[in-house]
């Protein structure tokens, strides 16, 4: 989408970035903002993005996937449910299957390697407000590969609100600063952490660690 790649739209498109790193969001924004479209919001975290997907309902939210408090994967699939008229894109480094077949479960439209530069943001944002999904070629082939391998995104017998926590557990948040962050007291925190050890048979935090990192919860 150059110069006249938003013709098609009666007004310009609006976006919210969320990503932990104010440079990443600065370039972001400049290069959305030379091609016509229009950042009416960004995030730091992924409960910021649901909280501005929320008020502003955007055309597009283009998510990091690696964010504190609630992942791009999460975020996404909290978006897709509030503001259904939000297409998610997320930003990410990882290539395994796993992460991206978790990514178009979770609703995401597009799912781009951030090495690929920024042309190709501006791309995905085009073929998904058309209402196309939009992998970079790399990741296309490794989810071909996988599908035709028979491949599914590992199934996770815990809750939403439980993910919640324990990628904060994962981010070394006591129980109480978890009940703190999610607005919700120290039992009932204390109440999922304790069903999300038992489903998970993981009695110690290291092994939460290692859990969170394999969904892309957390950073490794």
């Amino acid at each position: 989408m150059h110069s006249g790649a938003t013709q098609y739209l009666d007004m310009p498109v609006e976006i919210i970035l969320a990503d932990d790193h104010e440079i990443v969001r600065e370039g972001f924004r400049a290069l959305l903002e030379r091609h016509g479209f229009r950042v009416v919001g960004e995030a730091s975290d992924g409960q910021e993005a649901v909280r501005l997907a929320q008020q502003l309902q955007p055309q597009v939210a283009v998510l990091d996937l690696s964010m504190p408090l609630l992942s791009g994967i999460e975020a996404s699939r909290q978006i897709t449910s509030i503001s259904r008229g939000t297409k998610t894109i997320l930003l990410t480094m990882y290539m395994e299957d796993q992460y991206i077949l978790e990514a178009l479960k979770a609703g995401a439209s597009g799912y781009i390697l951030k090495t690929k530069g920024t042309k190709e943001l501006v791309d995905a944002i085009c073929q998904v407000l058309r209402g196309m999904t939009y992998l970079s070629p790399e990741v296309s082939r490794s989810v071909i590969e996988a599908y035709r391998g028979g491949a599914q995104p590992e199934a996770v017998p815990i809750s939403p609100r439980e993910r919640q926590v324990l990628q904060l557990v994962a981010e070394g948040k006591s129980t109480k600063e978890a009940a703190s962050v999610l607005g919700i007291s120290v039992k009932t925190a204390s109440a999922h952490r304790t069903n999300l050890m038992s489903k998970l048979d993981i009695h110690e935090t290291a092994g939460l660690v290692r859990y969170a990192i394999r969904l892309g919860l957390v950073r490794p």
